[in-house]
């Protein structure tokens, strides 16, 4: 049987590649709904012309689709995510998949009410290929155990193409829920930690004083029981870099270490997923750009068997509060 979605909320250009990996793996996409017409929606109707528009949500929701993916304004995830899982629907959202720790626990009241699925889509690890090989090395016992991981997420502001509620802290949920639960969860996932401690958490607003709702920089610690990691994130990508950012993750074995160059390498290798792996018996650099995404199709085998083979909804939860614990702390809360 055909796995049928439709996207709900069209406000961050993420729903493109959400939509784009669903129908790669043969998912069909019923059509999409969102309010007004955000800044993404006319390139999403570039890339699936053929697609309906639902007048309403109560339309979209009621189309029988099996999944629905959310890529709304932050704050509104969370409301999102549980009517359509109220509708029979399990859920991939874009992440942050909600902006306070009220919202994570009705998320998790309604998976417990519902039975459905809550996945956040954390594309940067689920839509870069050469984590994927990454994953594969480590499971492999290529550089040992993992106790340590560098998490760097720098982005492009494009300020003239941003609206308003990225501005606007309460509707985008600050720098370290958003950006950084990707980095979260790859300490997690990397280091095979259930949970962890956030022992430092900071933001700023170094660059873009006008805009006080902005914060442009981010950084966190974490540790856990046999492992620890620090995260920076920031808005400061130059002109020059060809791309939106320079992210990388470093991965620090017993045995030896592995970094990731995901989408461009300033040193002059062409392309995207640079795989540098250093241990006692090899030191080379990997293209790993036909690695593969797997989080789609095990997403969809888990729709179809109540399984958790993509992601467990407990991982998913804890890196959603651990963020949210350290936007609280970085803003002089309590956790």
């Amino acid at each position: 049987m055909t796995l049928s979605f439709v996207a709900l909320g069209l406000d961050h250009r993420h729903i493109y590649g959400m939509t784009e990996n669903m129908m790669r793996i043969g998912a069909r996409c019923l059509g999409y709904w969102t309010e007004s017409d955000p800044q993404p929606l006319a390139g999403y109707i570039k890339r699936f012309p053929d697609l309906q528009r639902f007048g309403t949500l109560d339309e979209a929701l009621g189309a029988g689709a099996d999944l629905a993916l959310v890529s709304a304004i932050p704050a509104e995830r969370a409301s999102l995510s549980i009517r359509a899982m109220q509708t029979g629907h399990d859920v991939m959202t874009d992440k942050p998949g909600c902006t306070t720790l009220d919202q994570l626990e009705q998320i998790k009241t309604a998976v417990a009410e519902t039975g459905r699925i809550w996945s956040i889509n954390f594309s940067e690890r689920f839509e870069v290929p050469c984590v994927t090989l990454a994953d594969e090395l480590v499971k492999s016992g290529a550089i040992g155990r993992v106790v340590h991981t560098t998490g760097l997420g720098p982005h492009r502001l494009n300020r003239d193409t941003r609206p308003g509620w990225f501005f606007d802290r309460e509707r985008y949920g600050g720098v370290l829920t958003d950006i950084a639960s990707h980095q979260i969860d790859q300490f997690l996932h990397f280091t095979g930690s259930e949970s962890a401690d956030v022992t430092m958490a900071h933001v700023a607003n170094h660059a873009n004083p006008n805009d006080p709702g902005l914060q442009d920089f981010g950084e966190i610690a974490l540790r856990a029981p046999n492992a620890s990691g620090y995260i920076r994130v920031d808005w400061y990508t130059p002109d020059a870099l060809p791309n939106w950012g320079d992210g990388r993750l470093t991965l620090l074995g017993t045995d030896g270490y592995i970094e990731l160059r995901k989408y461009v390498d300033v040193g002059g290798r062409e392309g995207t997923d640079h795989l540098i792996l250093v241990n006692g018996t090899d030191c080379r650099s990997i293209d790993a750009h036909d690695a593969g995404l797997p989080y789609f199709d095990r997403l969809t085998h888990d729709i179809a068997h109540r399984t958790e083979t993509a992601m467990t909804q407990a991982h998913c939860f804890t890196v959603m509060e651990l963020a949210l614990q350290a936007q609280e702390m970085a803003e002089g809360g309590s956790t």
